[in-house]
């Protein structure tokens, strides 16, 4: 009887999830050059799941002013396509669109699934909190913010209706 209980606790314990680093992480860019997480370190990062065409859309204006307004912030605006088909363009489409109609130069990545069966890394760390430490989430809509401290601790998420200008998200980068 021991040894059988035992073994279920082994078991068991082999498949709960540790806190990790964020820094640990890596991502392609929407050109292809991966991005290696840790880079980022000593910075506040804000990771966005972005669409063209969503009514949420126009925060692309805000965000890069948020980009242009603190130099210890790094936005990374991530192409997610599972809310609504509301991305359904080519990198190079997507790329000329947020230039184009925003002037957005802050980092773009290659398209991702934020939730599901294929959800990437990065956002099984963002909404995990066995693996951020802080707290678990559910991306709801384009346009969720995750914002990380200088240190790779999750600070908070903010819903798509947060706009990114908020005294919700730049009190934490004063």
């Amino acid at each position: 009887m021991k040894k059988i209980l035992k073994a279920k606790i082994f078991s068991s314990a082999k498949q709960v999830e540790t806190k990790s680093s964020i820094y640990d992480l890596k991502i392609n860019s929407i050109i292809g050059e991966n991005v290696d997480l840790k880079n980022f370190k000593d910075k506040y990062v804000l990771f966005v799941n972005v669409a063209s065409e969503c009514g949420f859309t126009s925060q692309y204006k805000e965000l890069q002013k948020l980009y242009e307004t603190f130099e210890d912030l790094i936005v990374i605006g991530i192409p997610c396509n599972q809310f609504g088909g509301q991305e359904p363009g080519s990198n190079n489409e997507i790329v000329s669109f947020c230039e184009r109609n925003y002037g957005v130069d802050f980092l773009l990545t290659e398209k991702v699934d934020v939730k599901g069966s294929n959800q990437h890394e990065l956002y099984k760390w963002l909404t995990k909190k066995e693996l951020n430490g802080k707290k678990s989430s559910t991306v709801k809509w384009n346009f969720q913010k995750y914002l990380i401290n200088k240190n790779g601790d999750l600070i908070d998420y903010f819903y798509s209706t947060t706009k990114p200008l908020s005294s919700k998200i730049t009190k934490h980068l004063k």
